[in-house]
């Protein structure tokens, strides 16, 4: 064995360290050990630090200064930096503005209508009516992956038909073009699942939503609904419904999506019989085009004549520069909910396209438009807030970035110092409660007794096995804040790395996480 995996096996073995060697603690290790040490695990690499919020004291800790995966934990530091660099009431203010002469008297506009992305990323397309923007513990970015995903209730067109009804009340007829401005910044990737297109202007996240609901019969057609409906979009649909059980083993959906060209796109597949309504989703192939027809739509069903057609591509060509754009004459403009509810939606749901864009947001703000740009200004906010560089490494703002690597005590520092600031009360806010809601609803039963007691940030991060069936679990993460059944309140990092794991590993790792934080709240 080489000297390197020597010291490897090691660092493994060194026992967990206890600051004060008391009973309790001693129980503490030994509990969590016989999650660390099952078998599932043999494989993986743990790192761990659980510190008492009040007065520091180390009450667990596990190679803390090593780096490790983070997964999705990653959000909790994009999410930060952007609440420390946009501010928590910060909002986005989309405008419609023109070129040409506004006839007043006549309510025609002889010029081009400019909506003027702002990076919006839910342009009104999940606000309730108290404000507050919706999510569902399955968000739909993910539908693809699983059979739970959901659709949340508002109308993901609301926003668009706000600026239409807006703008109804002062233009009845429209001579000119309809033009969506999106060079707010570059283009780039989301580092995640989900949407992969980094775009100014987001109309339901760019997804194309469909829910398919089998028949009562089978061998007849599913029934096929989805959303945003608009004069551009065609579905050719064709799902069938088969028998719910083949050979004595249960019947999974298969369902094909594609995008055959702008706007067009075809369903194919089977669906068992009694299945629950189905959610996939095909995100757009382009967005600032999508989002135009879209707008037309939404205008001429407010009562604004518009002569050109929304089956067009968006006229980039006859944009204004951009210095110009930002002098033509404001109509109306759609305002949005304050970040912290953003920032609410991206940890509740780990929301990976909208965390990959937060860097380039900041970077908006400050005149800058790439993805690296956004990535130092991140690193800069973060060194403001009080998280050394040295234990952080990010190559996106979601999580799924190869160069993705944190240290757990480089977690808790965020957290702490977090804690300490004005903006750390919506941040707190924003986190999953353990056992109640987000991507960490099932993390612990109904029944346990640290159910609630837990806000934290999941994370997870696997590839498949192309030799074998199963996958390599890269990263399950969870860090937070809790309390013990005393009520210490408590700060916690929790790691583990490289196990190998079947269909249902990430949830089973996911479970024996919410078993951490069971052990921790009855620790004393």
């Amino acid at each position: 064995m080489s000297q390197f995996l020597i010291l490897t096996a090691m660092v493994w073995f060194v026992p967990f360290t206890l600051q004060a060697q008391s009973a309790t603690r001693h129980s503490l290790s030994e509990a969590v050990k016989e999650v660390t040490e099952l078998p599932r695990y043999k494989t993986s690499h743990w790192g761990m630090l659980v510190v008492d919020a009040v007065n520091g004291e180390v009450l667990l800790d596990h190679q803390s200064d090593k780096f490790f995966a983070p997964a999705s934990c990653t959000k909790l530091f994009s999410v930060a930096a952007a609440l420390e660099s946009l501010g928590p009431d910060f909002r986005f203010r989309t405008p419609l503005v023109h070129t040409g002469k506004l006839d007043e008297a006549n309510k025609t506009l002889q010029g081009d209508l400019i909506l003027v992305a702002s990076g919006d990323l839910t342009m009104g397309g999940r606000t309730l009516p108290d404000g507050t923007i919706e999510f569902a513990n399955n968000d739909h970015t993910y539908a693809n992956g699983s059979t739970r995903g959901q659709l949340t209730s508002v109308d993901p067109l609301q926003g668009l038909n706000q600026l239409a009804r807006q703008l109804a009340e002062k233009v009845k007829s429209i001579e000119g073009e309809i033009i969506v401005d999106d060079r707010l910044f570059e283009r780039a990737e989301s580092t995640g699942s989900g949407p992969g297109r980094l775009t100014p202007i987001l109309i339901n996240d760019n997804l194309i939503d469909f829910t398919i609901t089998p028949a009562e019969k089978v061998g007849e057609p599913a029934k096929i609904e989805y959303r945003p409906k608009g004069s551009a979009i065609h579905v050719d649909a064709q799902v069938n419904t088969v028998a719910a059980e083949e050979n004595g083993k249960a019947v999974k959906p298969v369902i094909t999506m594609v995008a055959q060209q702008y706007g067009r796109y075809v369903v194919r597949g089977t669906i068992p019989e009694k299945h629950k309504p189905l959610v996939r989703v095909k995100e757009v192939d382009d967005p600032a085009s999508h989002a135009r027809s879209l707008l037309i739509d939404a205008l001429r069903k407010a009562g604004v004549q518009v002569k050109t057609s929304s089956l067009a591509v968006n006229p980039h060509e006859k944009l204004p520069a951009s210095d110009a754009v930002k002098n033509l004459p404001r109509l109306v403009e759609l305002e949005s909910s304050p970040f912290s509810e953003n920032a609410k939606l991206i940890l509740k749901v780990s929301h990976n396209l909208h965390a990959s864009t937060l860097p380039l947001l900041m970077a908006a703000q400050k005149q800058q438009q790439t993805l690296n740009q956004g990535m130092r200004l991140q690193g800069q906010a973060l060194k403001r807030i009080g998280v050394p560089l040295d234990s952080v490494i990010f190559g996106g703002g979601a999580g799924g970035a190869r160069a993705d690597h944190v240290t757990p005590r480089a977690a808790v520092t965020l957290l702490k110092q977090m804690a300490q600031r004005e903006d750390g009360k919506p941040f707190r806010q924003a986190l999953p409660i353990v056992g109640v809601d987000g991507t960490t609803a099932v993390s612990v039963n109904k029944d346990s007794p640290a159910r609630g007691k837990f806000q934290a940030k999941t994370g997870t991060l696997s590839w498949s096995n192309g030799m074998q069936n199963n996958s390599i679990m890269t990263s399950k993460a969870l860090s937070g804040y809790g309390e013990t059944a005393k009520g210490r309140q408590i700060i916690f990092a929790f790691f583990v790395n490289h196990a190998m794991i079947g269909e249902t590993g990430t949830e089973q790792a996911g479970k024996d996480l919410g078993r951490l934080c069971e052990i921790v709240f009855q620790m004393e």
